[in-house]
């Protein structure tokens, strides 16, 4: 009897992680791991950071050295998946062949949100997601040389630091009226607009950007109102776009990412999402989310090893994700979606370490934790375990906690 075959499709932290639970979990069958870049899967959270910033070399981002998938006998293929005949069990690759499949992942990540203003396609602007996209960057650094980001939220102001580091002059362009609006408080917004204009970066909130000029290369931010900001390269971080057309060419059900139940299965049983490009109803926000996490598209991948197994596993973890500029680390647990009063531990204003606690209706919900990991612990457990609180103990002794 021919054994079972499992596909794995993205070679993502998701697919990484899917890869070795399987194994874990008991699959004894095939595993083949198919992802679009030729590297061994490795880890994106330090693209922006210590990766741009030159602190480490490419072979230090591997997740698992290539000795693990052998042993695991994990094949890896360099490869596109082009489509899904969910009717025959196979997919499609770039490639010219085909693989049969018993079991589905789908594990494809999510892609930069793009520009569609007039020079967005000039010379020297950039994205920022793969390791190739910042050896691109990196080769038109040098100091002194003058970089413009367009977007204030985590990555923008992540490669902000990390250009700093490696003495670029550095503007920062936000549509909005503060950096991380969408994700942040107020309190907290104003604490890294604080720390990025100590560091000399030029922060501009309101600022819509019209276009780019140059002659073939980028010369030119061009703002709303005519204004016009040098620039010798451009880095575009304003969210991204899940990859979901693979499994809406197949049928399955898309909601702002595919659709997955508690144990990771979408529409078809046989076929499994996780990671950035899944999104579930998660009763803890009574809502459907899709989150761009790093822990939840681990969690996510557990979960699915185990569908896979037949065993009986949920996704329950809180979310959690973190944030690192200069000799800052940013920690958050939760989601503070709806939340209704801020309580902060620390000032924010002054300081480089505090908490802001989010609460709805009294009940702690979220925490933005700045260089307080002992918060950030406490965080986790008190939202998790809905641990009642006392906001005068928060406000005196949050750091104290454990």
């Amino acid at each position: 009897m021919t054994p079972e075959r499992a596909v794995i499709v993205g070679a993502s932290h998701a697919g990484a992680q899917l890869v070795a639970s399987l194994r874990q979990e008991g699959w004894t069958g095939e595993i083949i791991l198919i992802g679009n870049e030729s590297a061994l899967p490795y880890q994106r959270p330090p693209l922006s950071k210590a990766y741009l910033a030159d602190k480490c070399a490419p072979g230090d981002l591997a997740i698992r050295k290539a000795d693990f998938y052998a042993k695991q006998s994990i094949e890896l293929v360099d490869a596109t998946v082009e489509a899904i005949d969910r009717s025959a069990g196979r997919v499609a690759l770039s490639i010219g062949d085909s693989l049969r499949y018993d079991k589905l992942a789908l594990c494809t990540g999510a892609r930069p949100r793009r520009l569609s203003t007039p020079g967005a396609d000039l010379d020297g602007v950039y994205y920022l997601r793969t390791a190739a996209d910042v050896d691109l960057i990196r080769e038109a650094t040098s100091p002194g040389r003058r970089a413009v980001i367009v977007g204030g939220g985590y990555i923008g102001l992540e490669t902000a630091a990390s250009l700093r580091a490696l003495g670029l002059e550095v503007t920062v362009l936000e549509a909005a009226e503060r950096v991380l609006e969408r994700v942040t408080a107020p309190d907290v917004s104003a604490f890294f607009d604080r720390i990025h204009r100590e560091e000399k970066v030029d922060i501009r909130t309101g600022a819509m950007v019209e276009g780019f000029s140059g002659d073939g290369s980028v010369r030119e931010v061009i703002l709303a109102g005519g204004e016009t900001i040098q620039a010798d390269l451009v880095i575009v971080g304003i969210g991204v776009e899940p990859n979901v057309e693979l499994a809406g060419a197949a049928g399955l059900a898309v909601d702002n990412g595919v659709v997955i139940d508690d144990q990771t299965q979408t529409t078809d049983p046989d076929i499994m999402a996780a990671g950035d490009c899944a999104s579930h109803n998660m009763a803890r926000y009574g809502r459907r989310i899709r989150l761009e996490s790093v822990a939840s598209a681990c969690e996510q991948a557990k979960v699915a090893a185990a569908t896979l197994c037949g065993k009986s596993k949920k996704i329950a973890a809180l979310p959690w994700f973190w944030s690192d500029q200069y000799d800052l680390k940013l920690q958050i647990a939760g989601l503070n979606t709806g939340y209704d009063e801020v309580v902060l531990s620390g000032d924010p204003s002054r300081d480089r370490d505090f908490t802001c606690f989010y609460l709805r209706a009294g009940e702690l919900v979220a925490a933005d934790c700045v260089n307080r990991p002992r918060d950030f612990m406490f965080s986790k457990r008190a939202i998790t375990q809905q641990i009642p609180i006392d906001r005068a103990e928060l406000v005196l002794a949050g750091s104290a906690k454990v």
